[in-house]
């Protein structure tokens, strides 16, 4: 069972995974506890750092917190959409912290399209993508973080993941690139960095989005049936799948090992996308109304100029 939640400034003690994603909120077919969409009253995602994770427990299809059904809550997100857009106008006027969003994911798991719909409305000047496939020679050539390096965002703008650092310690387990010493001794390497990216302030947002075996399926079926999705079909997916447990497994001890304080880990239910971009956003502008960032002071007197 996934332990309680630790403390936040918010709202105090928060509940349990499983009794938001799993529970009688969570179960497919009830109805979703209401919540303000301005000020959300729970973060029903997060991970306790030093809590177990079984995936198995948490419903891909559940929508804990939602404002409402399908069409309330895509109302919800357009005034979260107009609030992130905000929020970054002033993080960026601010260029004194950063954000960092790291999303992983199955295959076919709506990276790509979380971060068209979340991101479609942000000043895409002060936000920069990084994909990370597999590595080239020459980033072979160094150790697995000296490329996330070279990618993290500078002060002022927000960087997304499309992938990670994660893959360094799920795709070469299942894939067995690696012996298990190797990547298990990148567990307390990518807390360390993490760590020290919070101290540098870069605040870190890591994101499982979660769907089901089924919802996997349907989605690969797609890439292979529709010309407009055609292109992103990898014959390696299906040999992927053919793992699915596996990857379970490697996700669910690499968000157990990895999920912090400074760098807590958030399992978003992802079966529904218009839940899934919802919850995105909702955490994205709790974040980053936690971190307020102010516009600067100018540093003339504007009161002396006339336009």
């Amino acid at each position: 069972m996934i332990g309680r939640l630790y403390p936040c400034r918010a709202s105090g003690w928060r509940s349990s995974v499983v009794e938001h994603l799993h529970g009688k909120e969570g179960v497919r077919g009830s109805s979703p506890r209401a919540s303000s969409i301005n000020s959300p009253s729970t973060d029903p995602w997060i991970v306790e750092p030093g809590s177990h994770v079984d995936l198995d427990l948490i419903d891909p299809r559940s929508t804990p917190e939602a404002p409402g059904d399908k069409h309330a809550t895509r109302a919800a997100s357009k005034v979260l959409l107009e609030k992130l857009s905000d929020l970054q106008v002033r993080l960026r006027a601010e260029s004194k912290r950063s954000l960092l969003i790291v999303l992983q994911a199955m295959d076919g798991g709506g990276k790509d399209g979380t971060i068209r719909n979340v991101f479609r409305g942000v000043d895409p000047q002060g936000v920069h993508v990084k994909s990370f496939r597999r590595p080239s020679e020459e980033e072979l050539g160094h150790d697995f973080l000296w490329r996330i390096h070279r990618a993290l965002p500078p002060v002022g703008e927000i960087g997304i993941f499309n992938r990670s650092h994660y893959e360094d310690v799920v795709t070469v387990r299942v894939r067995e690139l690696v012996a298990p010493a190797v990547w298990r001794s990148r567990f307390p390497s990518i807390v360390d960095f993490e760590r020290h990216l919070d101290r540098s302030a870069t605040k870190v947002v890591k994101l499982f989005l979660h769907i089901s075996n089924q919802e996997q399926a349907e989605r690969l079926a797609k890439r292979l049936h529709r010309p407009d999705k055609r292109w992103k079909f990898d014959p390696s997916d299906l040999e992927d799948r053919k793992k699915w447990s596996d990857f379970e497994t490697a996700y669910q001890e690499a968000i157990e090992g990895t999920s912090t304080l400074e760098a807590p880990w958030r399992i978003i239910p992802a079966d529904r996308k218009w839940y899934r971009d919802w919850a995105v956003l909702t955490v994205l502008t709790t974040v980053l109304e936690e971190l307020d960032p102010r516009y600067p002071e100018p540093d003339h007197e504007v009161e002396r100029f006339v336009p």
